[in-house]
């Protein structure tokens, strides 16, 4: 199959309507250069006519360079007892001056008649009449069909009636809307077939997920003749979101071989998905298909031990597809196997018959025993292997620190401050640091403390602290792991540190962090003086 099949994103406007998510104007510019950079065929950049943000988009877009995508305006059919040339919202999409423009109409009749309150032949005076008024000022207009598969489960003899008007109209698609999300696959198929009877204009299908069916009912649309798919980047939107492109383009290119975007385009689908997470300022979902950072994540020794010799024996595709790529996770599930993948991956020469292979994996079984997880902690997992194999340095030794939360006032905050002292070689430093917190006074401590000696530190940051209870049956005497992410300029790098003391558990991790900064320093020194 090469059929092409055109990806309209609408994540500025039906994603932004999601709880949590609200893109200020430059997020949305942001977030179109991304999308364009990605190759989809067509950006809806919002309705105009409804807030000012969205107007001053189509105004500030134009100025984008833009090499692949369409810029899209959105808006309804005119209101009922306006005049067309006389409706605000007709006058706004007019005035963003795009070459398209999407528009919705009612193709239900329960909303017909309840929500809109006006006749059934009027609601089809609206969808004709705006079609036929817009196409005197843009290239295309494309109709979305809201709620016309439930509509056409009422009463299929009106939603067919509401596309034959919109295509009589001359609209360039008809978008088959399923607005509230509840049809399933095998209603989609269905009632595509009965639509093809009489429609022959391209036909589109935008899906919402509120019963986890988006992907599955674009896809079957597709199938069943549809030529043009909307979604939304991480299926964000209102309720339980929108048909995700994430996986809706891997799914119709790679597996079923339409054309939706040029493949080594498709290799930037991983790094647009987390691009628009971070936007959004939201966390990316870890097991999110094709381009969750846990898609190809392997545990189990037995799937490594496969994956080692032929990748495609547990995973459906490659990752590298969609830019994403193989993880092997070492936990108390691990083996052999798992240990000789991340050896390869941390540079680590190891040989499969040595006794150090399973000296590894029993202390990393002894750790998680201790409520240890390596799985999110790397470069903790790294200095792991060299200190099991007796190659792992000190760069500093610790003589003690002592860390201090004083609070004065009910109403004011505490006060932390951290002391430390530690050797270098031959040399002792003692210092004092504050911080927002005692685990951020201590860490501004031991930077304090180290950066006369390994001055690469000024460049580190701490960009992530999380604390987890590992035994909740204690109480506040419970263990706690803490993870800590660090990074530069250059890379980012997470640490684990367990205890009982949260501040013992996180000098662990933050000690890690350092020294994982230090060692990577010194191989780059030693590699480029080789």
């Amino acid at each position: 199959m090469n059929r092409t099949i055109e990806i309209y994103d609408t994540t500025l406007r039906d994603g932004a309507q999601a709880e949590d998510i609200s893109f200020s104007l430059e997020d949305k510019l942001k977030i179109t250069e991304k999308l364009d950079e990605l190759g989809v065929h067509y950006i809806e950049g919002g309705w105009p006519g409804s807030n000012p943000k969205d107007a001053e988009f189509f105004k500030k877009v134009k100025k984008l360079n833009l090499k692949n995508s369409k810029i899209v305006a959105f808006g309804s059919t005119h209101r009922p007892k306006l005049k067309i040339e006389n409706d605000a919202n007709i006058k706004t999409l007019i005035a963003s001056e795009t070459e398209i423009i999407t528009i919705f109409g009612k193709s239900w009749d329960f909303h017909v008649t309840e929500a809109l309150k006006i006749s059934l032949e009027e609601n089809l005076s609206l969808i004709y009449n705006t079609i036929v008024y817009l196409k005197k000022y843009v290239n295309k207009v494309f109709f979305d069909a809201e709620h016309f598969f439930d509509g056409f489960k009422d009463n299929p003899e009106y939603a067919q009636k509401c596309l034959e008007v919109a295509e009589q109209a001359g609209a360039d698609c008809l978008v088959l809307c399923d607005t509230n999300g509840g049809t399933l696959p095998h209603e989609i198929s269905e009632i595509m077939i009965k639509v093809k009877e009489k429609i022959r204009a391209p036909l589109g299908v935008h899906a919402h997920n509120d019963s986890d069916c988006a992907v599955a009912n674009s896809i079957v649309a597709v199938l069943n003749g549809a030529v043009h798919v909307q979604g939304t980047m991480n299926g964000f939107g209102e309720r339980c979101g929108n048909a995700n492109l994430c996986s809706l383009i891997p799914n119709l290119q790679i597996k079923l071989g339409f054309r939706c975007i040029d493949d080594e385009k498709l290799r930037n689908l991983t790094e647009t998905s987390r691009f628009v997470y971070e936007i959004a300022n939201l966390t990316p979902f870890k097991r999110q298909p094709f381009v969750g950072e846990s898609a190809f994540a392997h545990k189990g020794g037995v799937h490594v031990s496969a994956i080692r010799k032929r990748p495609e024996t547990y995973e459906h595709i490659r990752p590298q597809l969609v830019g994403n790529r193989q993880r092997v996770l070492v936990s108390d599930l691990a083996g052999k196997s798992n240990i000789l993948k991340k050896a390869e991956e941390f540079n680590i020469s190891l040989d499969p018959n040595s006794p150090d292979v399973q000296a590894i994996v029993d202390a990393v079984k002894n750790l998680e025993n201790e409520g240890f997880q390596f799985e999110g902690a790397d470069a903790s997992l790294e200095l792991l292997f060299k200190k099991t194999l007796g190659l792992k340095r000190k760069f500093f030794d610790l003589i003690g620190f002592r860390v201090i939360d004083e609070k004065r006032k009910w109403d004011e905050p505490p006060l932390s401050e951290a002391t430390i002292m530690v050797k270098v070689g031959k040399n002792i430093e003692h210092t004092a640091a504050t911080g927002n917190g005692p685990v951020n006074a201590l860490d501004n401590a031991l930077r304090k403390a180290l950066e006369r000696f390994y001055p690469e530190l000024k460049k580190v940051k701490l960009k992530d602290y999380k604390v987890r209870v590992v035994n909740s049956g204690k109480g506040t005497a419970s263990k706690v792991r803490v993870l800590i992410e660090s990074g530069d300029d250059e890379d980012v790098w997470s640490t684990v540190g367990v205890s009982e003391n949260i501040i013992e558990a996180s000098w662990q991790a933050i000690v890690d962090g350092i020294e994982y900064k230090l060692y990577k320093e010194k191989s780059k020194r030693e590699n480029s003086n080789a």
